[in-house]
């Protein structure tokens, strides 16, 4: 078969959208092992520990922070400095470190290195299957975002009703959505890097972290659900 300009154009696609794709999951593996780093580390230290979880007021200031660094790298990335966006992002990574050490006081640690072990199972299978498949996920993501809200408002009634019960089918239901978004986000990342502009260093990194942000939260919060579903607490 003769190499047309098609063919050309095709390959040289593929070519963007992979190193684009490279520096997402570059990004997205600097993140989670920082968040682990961290995570150890204030497990590891009661005095830390105490100081930030003994506080409410502490706790509460680390949680608004987070989704405060969520909604402005979301809403205004493409307005900072790719150095900015880096540090922003490193800096979630690091807070979400800090409160997600409190897993190693609830759960034992065999638990969570099962957990995650087939959290890092099932995001690579569904990265790939997002890579791969030819199928257009577009109207499975409206589907995902409407359970995730549903997720949201529930967590928050089972505050108050503090049903088992509830707690576990959140849990069933939060594993399906995290899982479906995962193929979902990986294939919009994946189409956005093969439009992605590979001479513009500072838009491809602010590109990359904006899709390593995302496919953090998808690992993290199907961890968090398999960790529910999976493990009991002491």
């Amino acid at each position: 078969m003769p190499f047309t300009p098609s063919a050309a154009r095709s390959s040289a696609t593929i070519s963007v959208a992979s190193a684009y794709m490279r520096q997402v999951y570059q990004w997205m593996t600097a993140g989670l092992a920082l968040t682990t780093a961290v995570s150890y580390g204030v497990a590891s230290s009661p005095s830390l520990q105490t100081a930030i979880f003994g506080n409410s007021f502490v706790a509460i200031v680390l949680i608004v922070a987070q989704i405060a660094l969520v909604i402005a790298l979301s809403a205004a990335v493409h307005k900072m400095s790719s150095s900015t966006a880096t540090g922003l992002f490193l800096l979630y990574s690091t807070l979400t470190g800090v409160t997600l050490s409190s897993i190693f006081v609830v759960y034992p640690i065999g638990s969570i290195a099962n957990a995650f072990l087939v959290t890092t199972g099932t995001f690579l299978a569904m990265s790939v299957y997002g890579t791969v498949t030819k199928r257009d996920l577009t109207g499975l993501g409206s589907f995902l975002f409407m359970g995730l809200i549903g997720i949201c408002i529930a967590m928050v009634v089972n505050i108050f009703l503090q049903s088992s019960m509830m707690d576990f089918v959140i849990s069933c239901v939060g594993v399906l959505v995290f899982t479906g978004l995962t193929a979902y986000d990986t294939q919009r990342l994946r189409l956005f890097g093969e439009d992605a502009p590979m001479h513009d260093g500072t838009a491809v990194r602010r590109g990359a972290i904006l899709g390593a942000l995302t496919l953090y939260l998808d690992f993290i919060n199907l961890f968090l659900m398999l960790l529910r579903l999976f493990t009991n607490r002491d």
